[in-house]
């Protein structure tokens, strides 16, 4: 059964099949979520990542979660907000191509942060709009697919803006 959850909390303590790291194009640890994930998940996911000769915007890769209780990291690369339309694509991509990544390795139970709404300055609200907009087209195009879908914020104040995001797709 197709779910989206929200929650106000710490990504890398979520046991999922995989969290999704909001990650620089290095892919080598950052600061924010970023850095957070390589902390938790301890060095060999730094060792990982320097395998994969980075990772371009809207893309996703993925890793081991090693010391973390996700199984997986799939490292996503959002985009650097100047307003202009590729932002909100690349954006979308972000979403779309990390739930691709899930699918083909088989896993059923992923967790997001808000992707690019840190130090990246994409606006909340409109980057809220573009996560659930995209996991809703997502589920909607693989319904036979059982994916359940949390939408991890770091603050009351970011889940606020999801819920009344949410609302507004009711």
């Amino acid at each position: 059964m197709n779910k989206i959850k929200y929650q106000v909390g710490d990504i890398t303590r979520l046991k999922v099949d995989a969290i999704v790291n909001a990650a620089n194009s290095s892919l080598l640890g950052g600061g924010g979520v970023d850095g957070a994930i390589h902390r938790a998940a301890g060095p060999g996911l730094l060792d990982e990542c320097r395998t994969l000769n980075g990772c371009e915007t809207g893309q996703a890769k993925i890793t081991g979660g090693y010391n973390l209780p996700a199984a997986h990291v799939i490292h996503t690369v959002g985009p650097i907000y100047s307003g202009r339309q590729t932002d909100e694509e690349d954006l979308h991509n972000c979403y779309w191509n990390s739930l691709e990544v899930a699918k083909a390795n088989n896993l059923h139970s992923i967790a997001f942060p808000g992707i690019s709404t840190g130090v990246y300055g994409y606006p909340k609200k409109d980057a809220a709009r573009i996560a659930l907009s995209t996991v809703k087209e997502w589920l909607a195009k693989n319904p036979d697919y059982d994916m359940e879908i949390t939408l991890v914020n770091f603050s009351e104040t970011d889940y606020q803006i999801y819920q009344d995001t949410a609302a507004e797709f009711e």
